[in-house]
């Protein structure tokens, strides 16, 4: 089932061929099973050799309006249908609740939530009150009984909007077979009418309504990074049993077949994908689950041919720490041939920590030929550890963590605190505590105690145990921490910028770096003592780590490389003429080396050779020889004595490309460099190749909202909590699935304005 839907979703597409190796018949065994219990519950006892049951009465003078008529409903009026009857299911009472819980297992579980030991359906939706009343479970409305439910059944539909087609078909005195296709017909067209109706189309239009919600119940799983133990849980279950009586949930080792179905097949529609790669790159992250087991998650990095920035999960396995770094060129070469990539479709590898970051990276060139390069924001917090290291800072961060301690702690000065802030209108501020992994919570700590300075003050002085318990900063401490924040804040500005979207290559980089280090440096001009020698450390970090003062180290950097082919920083203003000359020339030999390499059709370049004939039938030679014969016009003759020959004649066209891209103007900082290179590859197909390649590389290992954010993120955080033995799946398609999605839903808007 999930996989000929998802063979649909991405078919007459050039990134996703169709597949022809789907498993079809995973699912059958499941899909019986379900239309048989579904079957089962339909068919009257009496067929099945059980007691016959006395058919309630049903008054002839009352018939139902609407629903026992035969017209066909519009397509509006199915749709309210299905929206009628989810609205009722939400408002059921506690009495069903109460009902519902009496079938529940031990464990809190239950095969059919709500147990339905009546004929018909509509005691769905009443409790009987003894043998003369029933209560509705959607209004509380009681009314008289006399064992026939036709006047249940009128107070449905006439107060309730309660007209659904299955409910129709479940008359006390009806004989024939439920119209499944007419349920499969509201069930498609409310799908189709929803806003997020994209979102639902895994499940095919021809399931039962009961095949939907199970698909819906998987991809809950891994889009919100659920445990598959979660359909186990109490709660989920009765919420299930109030939006669908008759569903049964499946057991965490149906889920567990379905993911494992579902992974398969995105994963060859990811590997087709990824083969049609100019190269990739590889981030690796290492993180760490709440039961302190090591993990090693491995993304691809590219730009597709229609400059789309991909960033797809290929894998995650738990590694033991000892060994988590020593053989990572073993497990990374061993992911890319499960995928079908040789190492030398890998341009680089991104790391977020290696321990021994020199050898790791000789090791990964020397086997494999791979650059190694470091996280900018793993790097960067290196280097501000290092400027916070000044003993006067860490014992006024010290004594600042002691003070947002005690608030934290002491409930009573915590109310005198807030209370102060109400008097000026101020409760929106809050003391933060920092981590030491995360260095902007340590910006955050100073600017809340700063903003709270008179109001910290004030309460430790009116509570007598507040100067005993906890060390207030002095004077030059509140002015140490105040000439602090100014610095961190440029700092934090930069980090703001790396995370907008148009600025996640690395090619934004080193322009950011480089005003770092300027703009700290004047601010550290007229600062005290202590603030020159943190921001001295900081500078000299930035310079040691990115290579800034190393003439060689900074023309051989691919961030200084990917900068220049980003046409918002291309004049390279943070390097000195020289190095700028010198970078141009080094591009150049790039360019000639990648169109010796190439085919002609790779590269859109063509030369003619000695056996090729020219539209008269003299070949290339000939051709030459005769230009030798015929000296050139004395005008062009006298122009060359006066000016010099003309470069551009003897000039290469990938080389007279690149001339052009430098003196193109340059582009506004919020300009996306892949649209602009998206609108220019015609103009620059050479340089284009080797930009697609560089701008590739991004500057964290990981997005940049969760390199420097302030807090866990929430993939994190669920992440932590996820089983192993189905871990991988999950973060698979929860990263993958919609993105593939959105690729196919891109191409086809596309192939549609192309026709």
């Amino acid at each position: 089932m999930t996989g000929l839907n998802s063979h649909h979703r991405y078919s007459n597409n050039p990134y996703f061929p169709p597949l022809q190796t789907l498993a079809k018949n995973e699912m059958a065994d499941v899909n019986s099973t379900r239309v048989s219990q579904f079957l089962q519950k339909c068919v009257k006892p009496e067929d099945n050799g059980g007691d016959p049951q006395p058919k309630e009465e049903v008054t002839e003078e009352q018939p139902l309006p609407v629903i026992t008529q035969s017209y066909p409903q519009t397509v509006q009026e199915e749709i309210s249908v299905v929206f009628n009857t989810y609205n009722m299911a939400a408002n059921l009472g506690p009495a069903a609740r109460r009902k519902r819980e009496k079938g529940t297992n031990p464990d809190g579980t239950s095969a059919s939530l709500y147990v339905d030991r009546r004929k018909s359906k509509v005691w769905n939706y009443y409790t009987k009150l003894g043998d003369a009343y029933v209560e509705c479970n959607v209004c509380k409305k009681q009314l008289s009984f006399h064992n026939s439910t036709t006047t249940m059944r009128e107070h449905l539909v006439r107060k309730h909007s309660i007209r659904d087609t299955l409910l129709s078909q479940l008359k006390d005195d009806q004989t024939s077979e439920p119209d499944y296709a007419a349920q499969e017909n509201v069930v498609k067209r409310s799908r189709q009418m929803t806003p997020e109706n994209a979102l639902y189309h895994a499940a095919s239009c021809s399931e039962p309504r009961t095949d939907v919600i199970l698909e819906l119940v998987l991809e809950m799983i891994f889009r919100d990074l659920h445990p598959l133990s979660m359909v186990k849980d109490k709660g989920f279950g009765l919420l299930i049993g109030y939006l669908e009586p008759s569903f049964t949930l499946p057991s965490p080792v149906q889920l567990s077949s379905m993911l494992w179905h579902r992974y398969n097949v995105v994963k060859q529609h990811l590997e087709h994908y990824l083969q049609t790669a100019q190269t990739i790159v590889i981030c690796v992250e290492f993180w760490v689950s709440q039961l302190s087991q090591t993990y090693l998650t491995i993304m691809a990095n590219f730009i597709d041919g229609e400059w789309r920035r991909a960033r797809c999960v290929m894998e995650t396995q738990q590694v033991h720490e000892n060994k988590a770094e020593g053989n990572l060129g073993e497990k990374l070469f061993a992911v890319l041939s499960e995928f079908g990539l040789s190492n030398k479709s890998v341009f680089c590898v991104m790391h977020d920590s290696l321990r021994n970051t020199a050898a790791n990276s000789q090791q990964l060139k020397n086997a494999y030929g791979w650059t190694s390069l470091c996280c900018a924001a793993h790097t960067l917090h290196l280097c501000i550890k290092a400027g916070l290291e000044v003993e006067q800072v860490q014992e006024a961060l010290s004594t600042a963590r002691g003070i947002v301690r005690y608030f934290q702690q002491d409930a009573k000065a915590t109310c005198s605190l807030n209370s102060k802030l109400e008097a000026i209108n101020k409760t929106k501020l809050k003391l933060v505590m920092d981590v030491g992994s995360r260095w902007i919570t340590t910006i955050e700590m100073c600017e809340s105690l700063l903003d709270l300075k008179w109001a910290i003050m004030s309460v430790l002085e009116e509570h007598p145990k507040g100067t005993a318990a906890v060390q207030n900063l002095a004077d030059h401490q509140w002015k140490l921490l105040q000439d602090l924040v100014p610095v961190m804040r440029t700092i934090k500005i930069a980090t703001s910028f790396l995370r907008e979207e148009q600025n996640v290559s690395i090619s934004s980089l080193m322009p950011c770096i480089h005003g770092i280090v300027a703009a700290i440096g004047q601010q550290s001009e007229e600062a005290s003592s202590v603030i020159k020698t943190v921001v001295g450390n900081i500078r000299s970090e930035l310079t040691r780590r990115w290579g800034i003062s190393e003439d060689e180290k900074v023309l051989e950097s691919p961030a200084v490389i990917a900068s220049f082919l980003d046409p918002r920083f291309k004049e390279m203003r943070f390097l000195s003429p020289t190095l700028r000359s010198e970078l141009h020339k080094r591009v150049k030999n790039m360019l000639s080396q990648v169109f010796n390499h190439q085919s002609p059709s790779a590269t859109h370049f063509w030369t003619p050779n000695s056996d090729y004939k020219a539209e008269g039938g003299e070949t290339a030679s000939q051709l030459s020889a005769h230009k030798d014969r015929c000296p050139s016009t004395p005008s062009q003759s006298m122009y060359d004595i006066l000016l010099g020959k003309d470069p551009t004649e003897s000039m290469p066209e990938i080389h007279q490309q690149l001339e052009n891209y430098i003196v193109e103007p340059l582009c506004k900082r919020s300009t996306n460099p892949l649209d602009w290179w998206k609108s220019n590859e015609h103009r620059f197909p050479a340089v284009a190749r080797l930009s697609r390649q560089y701008l590739a590389v991004p500057a964290t290992a990981v997005l940049p909202d969760q390199a420097f954010a302030a807090s866990e993120s929430t993939l994190e955080h669920r992440r932590a909590v996820l089983a192993p033995e189905n871990l991988d799946q999950i973060l698979f398609l929860h990263q993958n699935f919609d993105f593939l999605e959105s690729m196919r839903n891109s191409n086809e808007t596309r192939n549609r304005s192309l026709h």
